[in-house]
């Protein structure tokens, strides 16, 4: 005869719902005479700047008005607020990651950094993509790849297996974009001086160069306009013969 098994306590229901043990206290009365154990002082001591009423906790750094450590010390140095961090990629972890079959490229469907953080290549795009050339010789696969930035070796190696790099600039909204795939958006062009050189500049591949708008089979008709404006200062001249000598 099979015994059949049977629960010792009764089923849980809202009507014998109830607090778990010494999961509850009993309020802490203050200032109710000396019999309660709280009374005079209410448990803050005698006098002091930590028995006053309304006071709050001194904030981090406080030393009781002696100037604190943290001015006491030199300062050297500064933090760039135009910096940016770049998310590195080796070229031999991406080789590793197509033989897993987790990447795939080809010329109308570039890898981004949105094919990057899906597939677990990289963990944080942070301010875009840098492709590093480190252990080159490993990479035996063509790849077609879109980064923020690439290394000169890195360009090379790829250049020379038959892949293709055109580094696109990304400020923080259409990086996000980028990574959500997000399309009804137009992305952002470069406006800062040293933004606008590199990224007109075939040497580092970027993506408004002349050589890039040819070459590129995804290129924007947007594109092709702002790499004329933003090159076209290198065929301005100036007339300076109204202009007095000091």
């Amino acid at each position: 005869m099979s015994s059949v098994f049977r629960s010792k306590t009764a089923r849980i229901t809202l009507s014998n719902l109830s607090p778990g043990p010494n999961s509850q206290h009993a309020q802490k009365r203050l200032g109710r005479g000396q019999g309660s154990g709280r009374g005079g002082t209410s448990g803050r001591g005698h006098k002091g700047q930590k028995a006053r009423a309304g006071n709050g906790k001194p904030k981090a750094g406080f030393e009781g008005g002696q100037t604190p450590i943290t001015k006491r010390f030199p300062k050297k140095g500064f933090v760039n607020p135009n910096r940016k961090v770049y998310a590195p990629v080796n070229l031999d972890r991406i080789q590793y990651w197509i033989d897993q079959g987790r990447l795939q490229s080809s010329p109308e469907n570039p890898i981004t950094a949105r094919e990057l953080l899906l597939s677990g290549c990289i963990h944080n795009v942070h301010d875009g993509i840098k492709l590093l050339g480190d252990n080159a010789p490993y990479l035996k696969t063509p790849i077609h790849i879109t980064p923020s930035r690439a290394s000169q070796s890195a360009i090379k190696a790829v250049e020379s297996i038959g892949g293709s790099v055109f580094c696109q600039y990304y400020n923080p909204l259409a990086l996000r974009d980028c990574v959500k795939s997000r399309e009804d958006r137009i992305s952002a062009a470069p406006t800062r001086r040293t933004d606008i050189l590199w990224y007109t500049n075939w040497h580092n591949r970027g993506y408004l160069s002349p050589e890039a708008i040819a070459k590129n089979p995804k290129v924007e008709e947007r594109w092709k306009e702002l790499s004329k404006q933003l090159l076209s200062f290198k065929d301005q001249t100036f007339d300076t013969k109204g202009i007095k000598k000091m």
